[in-house]
């Protein structure tokens, strides 16, 4: 495809539809219509279905009715409307249904200001529902970004059976760049192979592989859904014989996996004492200001974080035996910069934080190195 000045929401919707995805419903929500926008006139071409639901809630629920139908399915949206999505996210990490939720940040709480950008949904895409279950959360740094995670959060739900969470921003969400998309038709995706018999199929089988395939009703295969818990059919038990395998299969399909769904991009030096850490438009920030840093003569380590969740433990905890001080910009009060001090330590960890709706500036970051 010829190079495209393209916005980041649009990217994200290219990005759905190369990734197979047929099915979108949604509700208008400033700073992320466009997305509804572009797939309203791109899934009609290639045999999708596009709806405008009522609220949140619906658009929510109708996603996960279609996945199990058998479509690959997505909605957007924003702070509010990511709130009142919470129940239905539940409802899909319960059933293990998989599905694309794109939450474009703004600045809240409540309605703040729709066209201010933020990133104080860090916290609420991990923690948002009830309960204790895994969920992957994916945060981009560019338009083309947009786009490859986009492919990367179709990939993971369908192969993990689980909602996945796009966590972008209005900066990410409405900037443009001059990007070159790949033919759709060379992009691989994973698709899901069910090789039992009907007979022999359990939606929920708690044994080796840690995911079961999941077949899609209408197509000969039969089991219960329910947000109860349930046996290896799907139907409701209060048998502890078989919720504690259910637990503890999806509790760990994700940290069994991290090599593979841990996103992240280094560019270190020998030498270096001081690291910056972030992610999202904040990344580009921290980008800007290891730059400065380094034609100024100091040694300094950029490690960009594209999976926020399942947190890259891993990763952060080598990092923190290289360097003495770890500096992480965001567009909050410091929600991820918790998690680096859980791991790291709070000593070794120096916050740049803004929850007005301004972005943070290299300066800033600069400051912090040095104090």
């Amino acid at each position: 495809m010829a190079v495209k000045l393209m916005q980041g929401n649009e990217a994200i919707a290219k990005g759905a539809v190369a990734a197979g995805c047929r099915f979108y419903a949604g509700y208008p929500i400033t700073p992320s219509t466009e997305v509804a926008e572009v797939l309203s006139r791109e899934l009609p071409k290639v045999g999708g279905k596009f709806i405008q639901m009522e609220d949140e809630i619906a658009s929510m629920a109708a996603i996960i009715g279609a996945r199990v139908g058998g479509l690959k399915s997505m909605t957007a949206t924003s702070g509010p409307g990511f709130s009142l999505m919470q129940e239905n996210i539940g409802y899909a990490a319960m059933t293990e249904v998989p599905c694309v939720i794109v939450n474009v940040q703004r600045l809240g709480p409540s309605t703040g200001q729709p066209t201010a950008a933020s990133q104080g949904d860090v916290m609420q895409a991990r923690w948002g529902t009830h309960g204790d279950h895994p969920i992957i959360v994916l945060s981009p740094i560019s338009v083309r970004h947009s786009f490859d995670l986009t492919i990367k959060a179709f990939d993971f739900s369908e192969k993990y059976r689980t909602p996945v969470i796009l966590l972008t921003d209005e900066i990410i969400g409405h900037m443009r760049e001059p990007v070159e998309l790949p033919d759709f038709k060379t992009v691989k995706i994973f698709e899901h192979s069910v090789t039992e018999k009907p007979a022999d199929y359990k939606a929920y089988r708690n044994g080796p592989g840690d995911v079961p395939p999941m077949a899609a009703f209408g197509t000969g295969y039969r089991y219960h859904i329910t947000g109860l818990f349930h046996d290896e059919v799907g139907f409701p038990t209060q048998r502890l014989d078989e919720i504690d395998p259910w637990l503890e299969r999806v509790n760990t399909k994700l940290t069994n996996h991290m090599d593979e769904i841990a996103l992240y991009e280094e560019d270190y030096e020998d030498g270096a004492k001081v690291a910056l850490l972030s992610y999202g438009c904040s990344a580009r920030t921290a980008r800007h200001a290891m730059k400065l840093a380094r034609a100024q003569g100091q040694k300094v380590d950029l490690l960009s974080l594209f999976t926020i969740w399942p947190f890259p433990e891993k990763q952060v905890e080598a990092l923190g035996d290289k360097v003495d001080r770890i500096v992480v910009p965001e567009m909050n009060r410091g929600q991820l910069a918790l998690e680096v001090e859980r791991i790291v330590g709070r000593k070794k960890v120096r916050r740049v934080g803004l929850a007005n709706g301004e972005m943070v500036t290299p300066q800033m970051v600069l400051e912090k190195m040095g104090g």
